[in-house]
């Protein structure tokens, strides 16, 4: 039986508290949260859990395994810094700190510990994107052209981090698990409409050595709710909508064949394929109750998690390239294919 403590029960913090509590082998025995009235939830719906409102109490338990931290990203760095220190396991909410550099610290000590040091990117786990994963390493939509991704929604607007900390997040660790290449560059524009506050519209392109492109567009401000990403491959298509509730992943038989009589570029003719749209079965499993399950199994196994430490700080890196070249007016950066 592995302990666990929860530190932060605000917006994500019940959702882990839930997952964590409903997972064979792992037993959730405080949670910390600096307001009082949040805690009162916590006990008035799960009485054996003990409650504070100092993380150091759960940090310093030495019956606590492991910790799961859910706090504004600001705070990520010194708890999961002074858990590790402590001996614990720790899962961190996306992303996993706020620069690479505190990333990098987290690792090293992980790494001498001999502890898992996890980051809760959580679409990997989903039926959907391991569906898509599958589709693309077994070739079925052929060679990847283009990802291209939509993810807008009216708020939740957030004061320590841009809207690309807050959703492109996503997008960047599903595309960390999807493609073993990873990006040799990024470009990116977005513009802040609240005074005093980061940026809440933003649009970002990676480029990859083999003619891959990946464009991601967030936003904050938008009158609608969309989650839908397009991937073209030369041989098929899709589309995935993670609002859908049934059918998020279609496919379809759509494409174009370039027809040419010689190498003259006037005598080449663009034809195009139009086949079935069909949608695969998909694992409709909870991605958190995944997720949290794969933490257990890494912890008892001590088994390299699927979005482990390196693949956060690769994300992490992404993001950095991002925010600066948005204070360049989109001026390319170039990033570190080597983690």
């Amino acid at each position: 039986m592995i302990n666990i403590g929860i530190i932060g029960y605000g917006y994500w913090g019940p959702n882990l508290v839930r997952n964590f509590n409903e997972t064979t082998g792992i037993n959730v025995c405080q949670v910390s949260d600096l307001d009082p009235n949040k805690l009162r939830k916590v006990k008035a719906r799960y009485p054996g859990i003990d409650v504070n409102t100092d993380a150091k109490e759960i940090i310093e338990n030495q019956k606590v395994d492991a910790i799961a931290i859910a706090t504004p990203v600001s705070t990520h760095y010194d708890l999961a810094l002074k858990a590790l220190k402590m001996g614990k396991h720790v899962l961190v909410e996306k992303p996993m700190a706020d620069t690479s550099e505190k990333c990098q610290e987290l690792i090293e000590l992980a790494e001498r510990k001999k502890l898992i040091l996890m980051v809760d990117h959580t679409f990997p786990y989903t039926g959907a994107v391991n569906k898509i994963k599958d589709l693309i390493e077994t070739r079925e939509l052929g060679k990847i052209l283009y990802y291209d991704s939509v993810r807008i929604n009216l708020g939740l607007f957030q004061h320590d981090i841009n809207v690309i900390w807050d959703l492109a997040v996503h997008d960047l660790s599903i595309l960390d698990f999807l493609f073993d290449e990873k990006p040799v560059a990024v470009s990116a524009t977005g513009m802040a409409h609240v005074s005093d506050q980061p940026e809440n519209v933003a649009y970002l392109t990676l480029f990859y050595d083999d003619n891959l492109i990946a464009h991601i567009h967030v936003n904050w401000l938008s009158p609608v709710k969309i989650r839908q990403t397009l991937i073209g491959g030369d041989k098929k298509m899709l589309v995935y909508d993670d609002l859908e509730p049934t059918e998020k992943v279609k496919i379809y038989d759509k494409g174009i064949d370039m027809v040419s009589n010689d190498k003259s570029i006037y005598n080449l003719r663009v034809g195009y394929r139009t086949g079935d749209m069909w949608a695969p079965n998909l694992d409709n499993s909870e991605a958190l109750f995944n997720l949290t399950n794969h933490f257990r199994e890494c912890i008892l196994q001590n088994e390299r998690p699927i979005t482990n430490a390196m693949s956060g700080l690769q994300v992490v890196r992404m993001m950095e390239a991002a925010t600066r070249s948005m204070s360049n007016n989109g001026q390319s950066e170039k990033l570190d294919k080597d983690y």
